[in-house]
């Protein structure tokens, strides 16, 4: 900087005030030196000068006497002068300002000018008051400041253009360049590959580890088709079903993938995925919910698009898709369902393969077949694949009966693995999965339990004359809720010559008869109420207009009935008074269903449960129950209340052995009093006190060593226009349901539907006949050399009751337990009530249960033989009604 005041900067003429006064001459005096005189006063001339002619002689001048300072009224003090007037210097006009040069230290040169800077100040010119002092902004509520419209629009537009960006950016930039890295990185797998994965056995064991034996998919051995080998109304069928949009996609659709969220969202149905998302689903057997899988999943279909044709494409998806009977493949199918070639195939035929694509675990229910049927042909109309005409004409194409596997080893045991499988699927491993992984089952299955079961049940009808009669047998083990035994009759029958899989008995429901009368307790002890209570247990009693009666005089009882009585002799008037009069239908159900039993509507059985009459006090009418369920609900009595759902899996490992699932140890829940486990244990000890002397009064015997209870039931058949007079006292359903503390076995024997089934010398069956001695059988060589086994004992429920004669005690003779036996009436210990006058009643044509013959002479006995199976006629155990 130049600090030289009397030096001039460039471009700016000298300042005549710093000039230096000329030789000789002095300066003003420092207090006037940069203060004009007053306008209007006559100038002073410089100091030093002499003054001038006609100017008067300043004060302090040369020659002159110094003046004192003075002040005068409205005078400045001294060293003060009067500011020039604004705009002016020294009465003059101010020259225009110039602005001294910069300086590297300025703004302008270090970057950091102010951009507020006004170009009037360098003007000269006078400021805006509201620049120097400028006015607070106009704020709102919330302390903002109030934009104006203008300013309102220019900042909404500029968030919906930022938003637009971010848009762009996450939703089309970023996902295109992601999708681009995936499709590079992943591959097609071909249908030879995947086939070689479907093809793989099942292998079943037993719980000791020991081999059960393998089940391979019927569709195992096929070869993978040539898109020339499948017709084309059959690759037009699937499109049409599976992806309309096939022909025009590029392995996604748009389209079809937002319907799909909008199903979720809304509840609905149906899904987005192509047939060639399908196909990598498939191929890569990657089930996923996750994002990670659906968008690989996108890419790679994407690239076979890009990659194959689309004949390439439907055919490869033909030949690796599940349609049910364990075929994968169209060829497969073709044959399992109508024993052709694919290239004989209707489009009626194609019609039933594609529409069951979406719901191949259902192929065997009908009304799900025929729905999925008329599907896909309408869709084919749709697309224009067959014509109006063709679709009117059409008719159902009923797929061939279930054939045996032809693996002769899978045979015996295909029952279980049925139920294997259903279970699997409730864990996540599907049924078109079933035959991909390799797996090994390790099942909770006894193989002596299993052998003498099958053997059993075998032996219990090759002595019969009726071949109609069917059996089955389940046990369950009270502790675990495993499955010792399942046996549900030969595996496959002989139709026409030819045979083919039979239906599982183990899993078809049944009137129980009176095998339901322990629910009917259970019921009446959750109220408070006990066996030593009494009811009125009379034949032939009216309720409502109908009859109900016993069987017999020999399954009658007093007006004074004790509930633990009646439950011995199986009176049914005590039973059907004590659910129509006192517990009602509903908790009968509900104690049913807490102990096991597991209906459509609760627990997704099979087993069906009607509280829309009184026919469920003695199981009849549309109650009825499988042999597996009644098994189930049994144990819970014997495992003192504590219910614990039936299984069949104990472990499962793939290919590579790893553990793919494993049965965790099942919590057990008081079945009867929801958080009282002690209530639910004296209630189920009450009703295993009720049926302890069931086993004796049935002339059936007890393991040795081991206490045992349970009950028998039998279900009237009902006569019908042209069966010979005989058949009015037949049966059709015959049980015997029983447990120790370690193992509870239900027994079934009757027929394909109501049939009226007779035993040895054309008797009728009851459940102490054939299905009780089938029990005792099992049971007798299962519990073989088994620790013995005694019953928890509780208190009694009610008022207290007197002593139950006689106890049921494995060494005592049946002769002697047997404490009524009227050999004038065998009757039916489960008998129904019955009307014969009312039509609408339970034993008239509108009702449910045909009446029962108040005496029918006794055939005479048989001498029993040592097999306890084969105990003859009626008369050969003790009680003929049960």
């Amino acid at each position: 900087m130049n600090d030289d005041r009397n030096r001039s900067w460039p471009d700016r003429d000298p300042d005549p005030r710093r000039q230096p006064p000329p030789a000789g001459r002095q300066g003003p005096p420092p207090w006037a030196r940069n203060q004009p005189p007053p306008g209007d006063a006559p100038r002073t001339p410089p100091p030093g000068n002499p003054a001038q002619p006609g100017q008067p002689v300043q004060p302090g001048q040369p020659g002159q006497p110094p003046r004192a300072p003075q002040n005068r009224p409205g005078t400045p003090p001294p060293g003060f002068r009067q500011p020039p007037p604004p705009g002016t210097r020294g009465g003059r006009p101010n020259p225009p300002p110039r602005r001294e040069p910069e300086l590297m230290t300025h703004h302008v040169h270090n970057g950091t000018a102010d951009d507020g800077y006004d170009a009037r100040y360098d003007a000269g010119g006078p400021l805006d008051p509201d620049d120097v002092y400028p006015e607070e902004p106009e704020l709102d509520k919330k302390g903002r400041p109030v934009l104006t419209a203008a300013q309102k629009k220019k900042r909404r537009w500029k968030i919906i253009r930022r938003s637009i960006y971010a848009f762009v950016g996450v939703f089309i930039v970023i996902p295109a360049i992601a999708f681009v890295i995936t499709y590079f990185s992943v591959d097609v797998p071909s249908p030879q590959s995947v086939a070689q994965g479907q093809s793989q056995a099942v292998t079943y064991l037993y719980a000791d580890g020991s081999p059960m034996g393998k089940d391979v998919p019927s569709g195992g051995n096929r070869q993978i088709l040539t898109a020339d080998q499948i017709p084309d109304i059959m690759k037009h069928a699937a499109i049409a079903t599976e992806d309309s949009s096939f022909e025009t996609n590029s392995g996604f659709d748009v389209t079809g993938i937002l319907r799909a969220v909008y199903n979720q969202v809304t509840g609905g149905t149906g899904g987005g995925s192509t047939i060639s998302q399908q196909y990598i689903k498939k191929a890569t057997d990657n089930d996923a919910p996750t994002l990670t899988r659906k968008w690989t999943e996108l890419a790679k279909s994407f690239k076979m698009n890009q990659t194959y044709s689309k004949q390439d494409i439907i055919t490869a998806y033909l030949n690796i898709i599940y349609f049910g009977r364990g075929a994968y493949g169209v060829g497969a199918a073709s044959q399992a369902f109508f024993h052709k070639d694919v290239k004989d195939l209707s489009f009626s035929e194609a019609a039933l393969l594609a529409g069951l694509i979406q719901q191949p675990g259902r192929s065997e229910n009908s009304k799900v077949a025929h729905d999925r049927w008329n599907t896909a042909l309408d869709r084919m109309v749709e697309n224009h694949y067959i014509t109006e005409a063709d679709r009117k004409a059409a008719q159902f194409p009923t797929p061939i009966p279930l054939s045996e596997d032809q693996d002769d080893s899978s045979a015996p045991y295909r029952f279980i693995s049925d139920q294997v499988q259903a279970e699997l699927e409730a864990h996540g491993i599907s049924s078109d999965q079933y035959y991909s992984g390799g797996y090994t089952i390790q099942t909770t299955i006894d193989k002596k339990a299993q052998d003498l079961a099958e053997q059993a049940g075998a032996d219990a009808l090759a002595k019969q004359s009726d071949n109609r009669l069917l059996d089955a047998l389940v046990a369950v083990d009270p502790k675990t809720g495993g499955v010792l035994a399942y046996y549900g009759g030969p595996t496959t029958v002989d139709v026409n010559g030819q045979k083919q899989k039979a239906r599982d008995w183990a899993d078809t429901p049944q009137n129980p008869g009176s095998s339901m009368k322990p629910y009917d307790l259970t019921a009446f002890l959750k109220m408070g109420k006990g066996i030593n209570s009494t009811f009125d247990g009379r034949n032939n009693r009216e309720f409502d207009g109908r009859i109900v009666r016993n069987a017999g005089d020999s399954d009658s009882c007093s007006e004074q009935c004790t509930v633990a009585e009646a439950m011995k002799i199986s009176a049914n008037t005590v039973f059907y008074d004590m659910v129509l009069n006192v517990t009602k239908q509903g908790p009968v159900e509900q104690a049913a269903q807490e102990a096991g039993v597991k209906t459509k509507d609760n627990g997704g059985g099979n087993s069906q449960i009607d509280i829309s009459n009184n026919n469920i006090s003695l199981g009849g009418g549309d109650t009825k129950i499988t042999p597996a369920d009644q098994a189930s609900a049994y144990a819970t009595f014997a495992g003192d209340g504590q219910q614990r759902d039936r299984h069949f899996v104990l472990k499962v490992t793939n290919a590579q052995n790893e553990v793919a699932y494993e049965a965790q140890a099942q919590p057990a829940k008081s079945a009867f009093a929801d958080g009282d486990p002690e209530l639910s244990k004296q209630i189920a000890g009450n009703v295993t006190t009720a049926l302890e002397p069931v086993i004796g009064f049935s002339k059936l015997k007890c393991p040795s060593g081991h206490e045992c209870a349970g009950k028998t039931g039998t279900q009237q058949h009902t006569k019908r226009a042209g069966e010979p007079a005989s058949a009015a006292n037949a049966n059709a359903q015959t049980w015997m349901v029983g447990y120790t503390p370690s193992v509870s076995v239900a027994v079934w024997v009757g027929g394909d539907g109501d049939l009226a089934l007779h035993g040895k010398g054309s008797t009728p069956i009851f459940g102490s006949t054939i299905a009780g001695p089938l029990w005792q059988k099992f049971m007798t060589n299962y519990l073989a050399g088994k620790p013995a086994e005694r019953f928890s004992q509780v208190s009694l429920i009610g008022d207290a009751a007197p002593p139950i004669s006689p106890p049921s005690d494995p060494n005592i003779p049946p002769s002697d337990i047997t404490p009524t036996d009227n050999p004038d009436n065998p009757g039916n210990g489960d008998g129904n009530p019955v009307n014969p006058g009312d039509p609408n009643g339970p034993g008239g044509p509108g009702g449910n249960f045909p009446s029962f013959p108040t005496h029918t002479p006794k055939p005479p006995k048989n001498t029993p033989s040592g097999d306890p199976t084969d105990t003859g006629d009626p008369g050969d155990t003790g009680d003929p009604d049960e």
